[in-house]
């Protein structure tokens, strides 16, 4: 899969005269997609399970590309309805439902 994507990379800069594609890895993809997982989420456990990582400081790495201090809403996300239930008693609401998890947000 590496090798297809490297030929696709190359041939993408070279078609569009952007050298600064060959510079997009692999694993940009994975950063750009666990930073976006945090940012929406603020479940830093959840983008830990995602990324598959056994430990917390690995997947910090991925997420501290971003300032998140302006974010007026705290989020997190429940799997079951016992999670949905705890976190609708401690104040969040319900926003919406995205691959199998719920989502809710609480204001700061």
């Amino acid at each position: 899969m590496r090798s297809a994507y490297i030929k696709i990379r190359k041939r993408t800069a070279k078609k569009l005269q952007k050298p600064e594609l060959l510079r997009v890895s692999m694993y940009s993809f994975r950063h750009y997609f666990a930073t976006m997982l945090y940012h929406k989420t603020k479940d830093i456990l959840l983008v830990k399970q995602k990324l598959g990582h056994k430990r917390l400081e690995t997947t910090l790495i991925y997420t501290h590309l971003i300032n998140f201090q302006e974010d007026e809403y705290v989020a997190r996300t429940a799997t079951t309805t016992e999670e949905a239930l705890k976190l609708l008693e401690a104040g969040f609401e319900y926003v919406t439902e995205m691959d199998g998890l719920k989502l809710f947000r609480k204001r700061k």
